[in-house]
């Protein structure tokens, strides 16, 4: 397949192809999701879905750039909320781990990877529909929370992408490599707990 035959046309339908299509994914996982249950889904035919997108791995990524986008927003207005860091901060954690352990979100991250590096924009986009836009609003809520006193930090987007890193200890890896993928709500606190108070002892004022 050809970067041309890759391309994702827009249209009338489109958006009803991606909830659709988005239902499928989320029910059933990308292996598990025919293209006869998303045109289904989607109520349209075959032959109109593939005229939006001729690929499954592509719609994928298209329902996974959505999902990134509504998954930023509720990070995003985590982080809107006034209040002392270790709040908001453990809020925006959860919000992040969660995603990060989800089915949809381990099969979108392997997904992202292995196609990046036939199609380098499809990782490009999908980087910068959700994670670059997590990352912003924590930077901006971290430099709001410097002017009042609570952190200190000289390099702020090193300090984002540390905390967004901390998310990821002890769970990330595991779960990509299969090695566990199913986490108690014990454990899954235990990692935004220590995100946070890792970061906090770092960079508290």
């Amino acid at each position: 397949m050809n970067l041309q035959s890759t391309r994702v046309k827009k249209g009338r339908k489109f958006d009803q192809v991606l909830e659709g299509a988005r239902e499928v994914f989320l029910a059933d996982g990308f292996e598990g999701a025919s293209v006869d249950d998303i045109a289904r889904a989607a109520r349209v035919s075959k032959a109109t879905l593939y005229s939006y997108v001729p690929d499954k791995r592509l719609l994928f990524m298209e329902v996974a750039k959505m999902e990134c986008q509504r998954q930023a927003d509720a990070a995003i207005a985590r982080m809107q909320m006034s209040g002392p860091a270790d709040e908001v901060l453990f809020e925006a954690a959860s919000q992040m781990v969660r995603f990060f352990l989800s089915d949809f979100g381990r099969q979108t991250f392997r997904i992202a990877v292995a196609e990046s590096e036939r199609f380098p924009e499809i990782g490009r986009e999908f980087y910068n529909a959700g994670p670059t836009i997590a990352r912003t609003a924590l930077t901006a809520y971290l430099v709001e929370r410097i002017a009042a006193g609570e952190l200190v930090i000289d390099d702020l987007d090193l300090a984002a992408d540390q905390f967004i890193e901390l998310c990821k200890a002890g769970v990330h890896t595991k779960t990509m490599m299969g090695v566990k993928t199913d986490f108690t709500d014990a454990e899954i606190d235990r990692v935004i707990r220590g995100a946070v108070e890792t970061f906090l002892a770092r960079y508290g004022a």
